[in-house]
């Protein structure tokens, strides 16, 4: 094993939170094998569970964020729930609005909701009659919507992606939901900023999350947002061996047949072997500025991958 000394990885003070990306085979267990796998999770102490969003992706795959975070909230009480990310240019505001009030009502302060553009497969915005190319910019008018309702206020379409007058939410969620951007460029960096409470970074070194951190906040602060209670985080598959090549063989195949491209471009940033030699790697992430990780492990098998997220996270969180 590449056991490595983590003396220097624990930040004081910041308080980690460190979610597992539902387990790939979770929906063909049974309804106790599902509640076991999630307090077997919450037992070792992680902190919530989080997903990806599709509603077509690459040949029709895919599975609803908002509604597989509320099965797993009413499974297991304990842990949090985290859409990263939900892809909102592929919903009306209004209706996403009322999805996320409902999933905060059902779990109250145990929700965050990461919002990004995607676009790996532009045939997925296109069958939801969405132009790939306004993705973005449909993102920010959504975000806007969508945040704007959910404190309160009555609401009017943009008059170009959306058409309709004095929408409301009733009730408000209480507390407030937390909303994380993500997306690699400089734009959703400062979509961030502007509109939500962190980012979430994936594919990045720590150089470039720790710029990203500095560009989201000063955008907010240009948007004069000047209280915001950040949520950084850091979205990352983790290959899990004993070595960095064992790992690195379990996650480069689960990799390579999820985004249908070599595992190559991914390799630099993804952390690969025991535990400790994967804590060593995300430890300048948190030095950074990331308060989450959202961990998609991979390794020779389901407890593996367990355990190894729960002892990164013991290791990073002291």
């Amino acid at each position: 094993m590449d056991d490595v000394v983590m003396d220097d990885v624990v930040m004081d003070g910041v308080e980690l939170r460190v979610g597992l990306s539902t387990p790939w085979d979770f929906w063909d267990l049974s309804a106790d094998a599902r509640h076991d796998r999630l307090a077997a999770a919450a037992d070792g102490g992680l902190d919530h569970v989080f997903c990806a969003d599709h509603v077509s992706f690459h040949g029709g795959h895919g599975s609803d964020g908002i509604v597989q975070m509320a099965t797993i909230a009413a499974i297991e009480p304990r842990l949090e729930v985290y859409v990263g990310v939900l892809l909102l240019a592929l919903r009306h505001p209004v209706v996403a609005a009322r999805q996320i009030v409902t999933l905060a009502q059902a779990a109250p302060d145990r929700v965050t909701i990461g919002v990004g553009v995607g676009g790996e497969d532009r045939h997925e915005f296109e069958v939801c009659g969405v132009d790939p190319a306004t993705r973005g910019k449909r993102t920010d008018v959504a975000l806007g919507i969508v945040r704007r309702l959910l404190d309160g206020e009555t609401v009017d379409g943009d008059g170009r992606f959306f058409d309709f007058a004095e929408a409301k939410i009733r009730p408000t969620p209480s507390p407030r939901v937390p909303f994380v951007v993500g997306g690699r460029s400089d734009a959703a960096v400062e979509r961030a900023g502007r509109l939500a409470d962190g980012w979430l970074g994936t594919w990045c070194s720590p150089r470039r999350f720790a710029q990203a951190v500095a560009l989201a906040e000063s955008a907010a602060a240009g948007a004069g947002r000047t209280a915001v209670d950040w949520q950084h985080g850091l979205q990352v598959w983790i290959g899990v061996g004993e070595n960095e090549q064992d790992g690195r063989k379990h996650v480069a195949k689960a990799m390579e047949r999820f985004y249908r491209i070599p595992f190559e471009p991914f390799a630099r940033y993804t952390p690969c072997g025991s535990p400790a030699r994967i804590a060593e790697s995300l430890g300048p992430y948190v030095e950074a500025g990331a308060t989450t990780l959202n961990l998609t492990p991979v390794g020779p098998d389901r407890e593996a991958e367990l355990g190894a997220a729960i002892e990164i996270k013991r290791l990073l969180a002291g």
